[in-house]
């Protein structure tokens, strides 16, 4: 049998390492999240359901967007052993100019809804952490306040074509003279897609006050109080809508448009184009012959064609077609830093992340965009580390197997 006998003071004493009171409730919250799925669960908490809902959901019976983060989840990495990783670079390019880490802050509309410092917080952690940031057509700041909260981020601007095309060349011209380096054409939204939770939740731009919304308020008075007491939630594109989000995309987008429609694009816009919503090799390969910079393999983060094919899964199909007339990118699905290093390894130039910083938006404004930005580093050195690979460059195939 041990013998046992009470530890004197002197033992004890090394053990006694309290953790740091942290006072702050934001940086508390924040400091706690150790992955993008912790930032989800902070983002719920602190926003009302509607708003948490018209983030976190998808299209029908969200198949789409399930069948996508399956697929990250059930891949499977190969590491090689026995290399020198004390340095890992991860620096990449996205159309040829240098990005600090290989994703890029993707599009998403009504982000003031979300945490009202908006698409302002977003661009300025894209310029500290060296990454573009491209901002939508159905963005709640205005193309020239972005280029000013960040002067020096990347800053692309993503479109879509409305029925009113004299309003696209208006945003294109705007968008050159205040600096945006490339357009991104969204082509995935003839119509809107069935987002079941919004029509359920009665979800409105700007939401509506009626008895759900002020029962709602009692438990999210932060939020609420942040809308009623900052600037009006509008969009910048556009003077006003008190509808549904897809009765707005119906309303506005042009269904007609054909890819010949992009010698109208060029003639506005001579700077890089970002052709995003691709979900077919034939469509890569066309989009890519038509002049397209980039292809962006995407369905919308499921929020449209439910069941539409998984972007991850056409990846090496793509790359192999296309052969370098255009670079490609992937998003969809992506929730954690081994996601977009399995995305390069199976070919794609670069990925773009939407829901991972609007989940840290929600839990913290700004600082919750740039701990969404810091897990997502921390999780592509690693991986990349454990991998046996130092750069971008390294990665292929080798490290990667689709189930």
């Amino acid at each position: 049998m041990a013998n046992r006998q009470l530890p004197k003071w002197s033992e004890l004493k090394p053990l006694m390492r309290p953790k740091p009171i942290q006072l702050n409730a934001t940086d508390r919250r924040l400091a706690d999240a150790l992955t993008i799925e912790d930032l989800r669960s902070a983002a719920r908490r602190r926003t009302p359901r509607s708003v948490f809902d018209y983030t976190d959901g998808a299209a029908e019976a969200e198949i789409s967007l399930s069948r996508a983060r399956h697929l990250f989840r059930n891949l499977e990495l190969r590491p090689s052993i026995l290399h020198d990783v004390s340095g890992v670079d991860t620096t990449t390019t996205m159309l040829g100019k240098p990005a600090a880490l290989p994703f890029s802050f993707a599009p998403t509309g009504f982000t003031r809804m979300m945490h009202h410092e908006g698409e302002r917080a977003v661009a300025r952690v894209a310029e500290r952490r060296g990454i573009p940031y491209a901002l939508s057509t159905m963005g709640t700041t205005s193309i020239e306040d972005v280029a000013k909260a960040a002067p020096d981020a990347r800053k692309w601007f993503q479109l879509y074509v409305w029925k009113d095309r004299s309003a696209g060349e208006d945003l294109m011209a705007r968008a050159k003279a205040a600096g945006y380096e490339a357009l991104q054409l969204t082509v995935d939204v003839p119509v809107a897609g069935a987002r079941l939770r919004d029509a359920r939740n009665g979800f409105a731009i700007p939401p509506a006050l009626t008895v759900k919304t002020v029962l709602d308020a009692a438990t999210h008075p932060a939020w609420w109080m942040n809308l009623l007491t900052t600037e009006p939630l509008t969009f910048a594109s556009l003077s006003e809508w008190h509808g549904t989000v897809g009765e707005l995309l119906d309303k506005l987008f042009d269904p007609t448009m054909t890819i010949a429609d992009l010698e109208w694009l060029r003639a506005s816009w001579d700077g890089p184009l970002v052709i995003k919503g691709i979900q077919t090799v034939e469509d890569a390969v066309r989009v890519a012959k038509a002049g397209a910079d980039a292809i962006v393999l995407s369905n919308h983060g499921g929020r449209q064609l439910d069941r539409a094919p998984v972007p991850l899964r056409l990846l090496p199909d793509v790359v192999e077609a296309v052969d370098g007339d255009a670079e490609v990118w992937v998003d969809t699905g992506i929730m954690s830093g081994a996601d977009i290093v399995a995305a390069l390894a199976l070919g794609a130039d670069a990925t773009m992340v939407g829901r991972a910083y609007l989940y840290g938006l929600m839990a913290g404004g700004e600082r919750g965009v740039d701990r969404a930005a810091e897990i997502l580093t921390r999780e592509v050195r690693r991986t990349m580390a454990l991998l046996g690979v130092t750069n971008v460059d390294e990665l292929g195939p080798q490290h990667v197997r689709l189930p």
